[in-house]
């Protein structure tokens, strides 16, 4: 197949993303070179879009099977081809549905979870359908998914997360409530000067109540040192997957 001009390239694979209404982004890169994979033989990437974070994590996880959820159509059709182009197309299989749907019907349960979520709530609607729904919480509650999450994991399971920083102390809690115990958290600034922008949330499915870990457990990453110029730690963090490091 020909590379086509909207081709995102990494060391090991390749993205294309011209039918995706969500592009690449430093979101999406974060999480899947953030999330722990270590012993995880079955995850379930939810709202894969590109596919992206589902060939992140084949990359590091070389024993695990990945099931990817995508229900707009246009997006699950190339992730299915940039996967099928990509070294792991026997352990990566693509799904075109809705979460919910996907959940209900399942029968296997999952090491861990790995969304890069729907966050927006009640903001003013994209003029671009499936960028309103990639974006917005309507079609993917923040209840629906921890709920989700509790359906399919397994005992001391994970579900790892990128939101929003001033929105995921409110996901922390809530999901606390549920025994879904935030044990891992990291928060992102883009430059030195700048303030949080966003936060990697790893959350442990447990039997027993337990204190959620607090901002004065959390690390910092920060991406650039000045514009165009990557950190030390944000450049250890992605140096498998960006193509100049």
């Amino acid at each position: 197949m020909a590379r086509r001009k909207h081709a995102f390239d990494f060391k090991q694979f390749s993205v294309q993303q011209d039918r995706c209404a969500m592009k690449v982004g430093t979101d999406g890169i974060l999480l899947g070179a953030w999330t722990e994979v270590e012993d995880c033989k079955q995850i379930l990437d939810i709202g894969t879009g590109t596919g992206l974070i589902a060939l992140m994590v084949a990359q590091r996880a070389p024993l695990a099977k990945i099931d990817a959820v995508e229900m707009d159509q246009d997006a699950c059709n190339q992730a299915q081809e940039n996967i099928e182009r990509s070294p792991w197309c026997d352990r990566i299989s693509v799904y075109s549905d809705r979460i919910q749907n996907f959940a209900q019907n399942c029968s296997q349960q999952y090491d861990l979870i790995i969304c890069n979520p729907p966050y927006f709530v009640n903001s003013a609607p994209s003029p671009q359908r499936s960028r309103h729904i990639a974006r917005h919480s309507d079609q993917l509650s923040q209840i629906e998914l921890l709920e989700i999450a509790l359906l399919l994991l397994k005992p001391q399971g994970k579900l790892s997360l990128i939101y929003p920083y001033n929105l995921a102390f409110k996901l922390i809690q809530q999901s606390a409530q549920l025994n879904l115990i935030c044990d891992r958290l990291t928060l992102v600034k883009p430059t030195p000067h700048s303030q949080i922008k966003r936060s990697l949330i790893q959350l442990t499915a447990s039997s027993i109540t337990q204190s959620a870990v607090n901002l004065s457990t959390a690390t910092v990453i920060t991406i650039e040192s000045q514009k165009h110029s990557y950190t030390e730690e944000f450049s250890t963090l992605v140096k498998d997957f960006y193509l100049y490091l």
